[in-house]
């Protein structure tokens, strides 16, 4: 950001100390002055409402937040009783970018005048992290349920297999039609219960520095030459992100996972298909690790972003699970997969879901060096 992109106070005047302090603060604060203009804003509410300081102190409360909205009504109640006032999980709607968000809302009168402080802080971080732990262990339940269907499912399903083949080289022509449909139905039991061992291993994968950009490139790589020959790819990278503390393959098979997912609910016949490949560094978000005190730091975001129709509402809640989908030949696996390979890595992974802007996002910890010195990277 350049200088002359930075806030200003509402006489034009450059950054002080005060203001250096405000743009230190990690949550959305606007000053908000008598006749609704904004007068100042920070680093934080720049990049809530995706508008530089420059333009936001050219609009209005209103021009960024819909008409009707409660956080109108809060800043004017502000004013007249000349006091704080909170309001707690407002919806805020942003038809510009197409997203709906949930916060907290905060507003105090600025001395004696009619400006006002407003400060809010996003519910969605700490309610996905709530709704993260769930869909880990739900994952985590598979495990024994798919050591168990190994077992009992693989082989009397190979019993079954034999016996039809050797029906279909006997039987009649007639017959081999149906015979063909019992191998090919299980084939594709195996395939399930193949993917639910996936669960089952708990042995502990080998983790290193790995280049999250190689891991986003190979995934590009595959997916043009097969189910994504027909989309567009957009990169958004943070060149300067440092390595992710993670397995290479199993990141791959976690991207390869959602992208797939993002193409297929674009559609193979759409003509401006789009995918967003985006990364970026986010600081201050720490995740306490289940049975014990600490606290690891997740500022790596990986951001996979298609112009799809959309996820439902209903959806939602229970994506992550297992046998939750809405494909009709999947098997509501793959999404819970993610999450258990993401969960296994420390990380989380959330959709923010918007009509043509739906948005799977990874958050991961950072690899270091036990002795300070930069890590080397997997390609």
């Amino acid at each position: 950001m350049t200088g002359d992109d930075r806030p200003s106070g509402p006489a034009g005047s450059r950054l002080d100390g005060s203001d250096a302090v405000l743009n230190a603060l990690p949550l959305p604060v606007l000053t908000i002055g008598g006749d609704e203009r904004i007068l100042q804003c920070n680093h934080a509410a720049e990049a809530f409402f995706e508008y530089s300081a420059r333009l936001m102190q050219r609009r209005r409360l209103r021009d960024i937040i819909p008409f009707g909205s409660p956080i109108i009504a809060l800043v004017a109640e502000v004013r007249r009783r000349k006091a704080s006032v909170s309001e707690y999980r407002v919806e805020l709607t942003q038809p510009r970018l197409g997203t709906e968000r949930s916060v907290d809302v905060f507003a105090t009168p600025l001395d004696d005048g009619d400006a006002v402080v407003m400060m809010l802080q996003e519910r969605t971080i700490a309610d996905k992290m709530n709704r993260q732990l769930t869909h880990r262990g739900a994952a985590r339940s598979m495990v024994a349920l798919g050591a168990m269907l190994a077992h009992e499912i693989k082989n009397p399903l190979a019993g079954i297999r034999g016996a039809a083949q050797l029906l279909e080289s006997t039987g009649a022509e007639e017959d081999r039609l149906l015979t063909r449909l019992i191998c090919d139905e299980s084939d594709r039991i195996v395939r399930i219960v193949e993917r639910m061992e996936l669960f089952g291993d708990e042995r502990p994968a080998e983790r290193g520095p790995v280049n999250v950009h190689g891991v986003l490139d190979q995934v590009k790589r595959s997916a043009q030459s097969g189910f994504g020959r027909h989309i567009r790819f957009i990169e958004t990278y943070d060149p300067s992100l440092p390595p992710v503390l993670g397995n290479r393959d199993q990141l791959v098979q976690v991207i390869l996972n959602l992208v797939k997912n993002a193409a297929e609910a674009i559609g193979p016949d759409a003509v401006e298909g789009e995918i967003t490949l985006a990364t970026a560094f986010r600081t201050g978000l720490r995740l306490q690790i289940p049975g014990s005190r600490e606290r690891v730091s997740l500022p790596i975001e990986v951001a996979i972003r298609d112009n799809g129709p959309g996820i439902t509402s209903e959806m939602l809640s229970d994506m992550f699970d297992p046998f939750v989908t809405t494909k009709a030949q999947g098997s509501g696996l793959g999404l819970a997969l993610v999450a258990k390979i993401v969960g296994d890595h420390g990380g989380i992974v959330e959709c923010d879901p918007a009509p043509r802007r739906t948005t799977f996002r990874i958050l991961l910890p950072m690899s270091s060096a036990r002795d300070g010195r930069e890590p080397t990277l997997d390609p």
